[in-house]
């Protein structure tokens, strides 16, 4: 198989990789309680710090401060995932590929 042109296949596990790089140096930010509870993670997924209002944090209902922490990671995963669909969206076709994160 001769030919002048690119590699199409090489150029788009470039974009990914790129695009794969630039969601690995993405912070997003998902919060719950109006704020008080803060979770920072990255395009990836991975949770990078979290930040709690002391005025969430009572003793005597736990069970609160880890609604309030479970809902934080949700909307920051909800977030990360929106960013990878559109990060990799024109880059695959819409195609759900495995081991792309996009499911």
């Amino acid at each position: 198989m001769g030919g002048g042109g690119a590699n199409p296949l090489a150029a788009a596990q470039e974009m990914l990789a790129k695009a794969q790089q630039e969601l690995a140096a993405t912070e997003i930010e998902g919060t719950a309680g109006g704020g008080a509870v803060k979770i920072r993670m990255s395009g990836e997924q991975k949770i990078l710090g979290i930040s709690i209002e002391p005025d969430v944090v009572d003793p005597g209902d736990v069970e609160m401060l880890q609604d309030l922490i479970m809902a934080a990671i949700a909307d920051a995963s909800e977030r990360a995932d929106e960013l990878q669909a559109k990060s990799f969206g024109a880059i695959t076709g819409g195609l759900n590929l495995p081991g792309l994160g996009l499911g």
